[in-house]
Order: C-alpha cells, then sequence, then structure tokens
C-alpha cells in the first residue's frame, strides 16, 4: 500500500483499500488522483466537490468548521452499515494521531492473511490472490 496523501480522500476513504483503485480494469486513480475522465465515482462524490476543498481551504473534513457536515455524516453511515467502516473515526485519528499512524493501521487492518496483499473495504477480497475474508 503507498502511504502518500494522494491515497486518503478528503472524507478520510483510503483509496487504497477502495475496489475501484484495487480493480485491474477502468481503475480509480483515487480521490486525489488525476482522473482523466475515467473515475466516475469520484466525479460524483459530494466531498471533492465541496467548496472548502475547491477553494483550497482545507485538506481533510476535519479542518472544516462544519465537521462533520450532513454530506459527511451521510457518507459515514452508509459505509458503518455496509462496510464496517467509519469515515469519521478514520478523519479522527488522522488529525488525532497523523498520516504515518493512520496508514500504518489501515495496512495491518486490510493485509490479506493468506498474501500479505490488500484486502477491499467493499468487496472484503483480496485483489493479488483472490482471497475472501469471512466473518
Amino acid at each position: 500500500m503507498r502511504r502518500t496523501l494522494e491515497l486518503v480522500a478528503p472524507c478520510g476513504m483510503n483509496c487504497g483499500i477502495c475496489m475501484a483503485f484495487l480493480r485491474e480494469k477502468n481503475t480509480c486513480p483515487g480521490c486525489r488522483g488525476p482522473d482523466g475522465g475515467k473515475a466516475v465515482t469520484v466525479l460524483r462524490c459530494k466531498m471533492k466537490t465541496c467548496e472548502t476543498f475547491q477553494k483550497g481551504n482545507a485538506k481533510f473534513c476535519f479542518e472544516c468548521k462544519d465537521f462533520p457536515c450532513k454530506n459527511l455524516k451521510h457518507l459515514d453511515k452508509r459505509y458503518r452499515t455496509k462496510y464496517a467502516m467509519s469515515m469519521v473515526e478514520n478523519l479522527q485519528e488522522l488529525r488525532d494521531r497523523g498520516m504515518e499512524t493512520f496508514v500504518e493501521h489501515q495496512e495491518r487492518k486490510y493485509k490479506c492473511p493468506k498474501c500479505g496483499g490488500v484486502i477491499s473495504v467493499h468487496r472484503r477480497k483480496c485483489y493479488t490472490c483472490g482471497y475472501i475474508e469471512t466473518d
């Protein structure tokens, strides 16, 4: 997993564990990467089009005076329900512990026990060896 700001979205999503980033065809470059017209999910993201980010006033939602806003709360609820992941908790960890600690935690949490690859938060699947995580 690459350890760069480019792979952590403003909303706290680690793009390195996203199925759109991990898949082979029509790969998403991440929310901060160049989209080249390929990343449909990125173009629909309300966080990326937020005025605070458009004006360059923040790199992450936790830097906004409205944190957590209604769009982030909606996204957080969806991810908590469907994928057992919280954007708000990710952002709090980023704010309180820093990028390096956040990424290290993500690497441990989403590491494939079979091959050491990355397990997608969305499919619970390792895109390297095909291992599927079960609860």
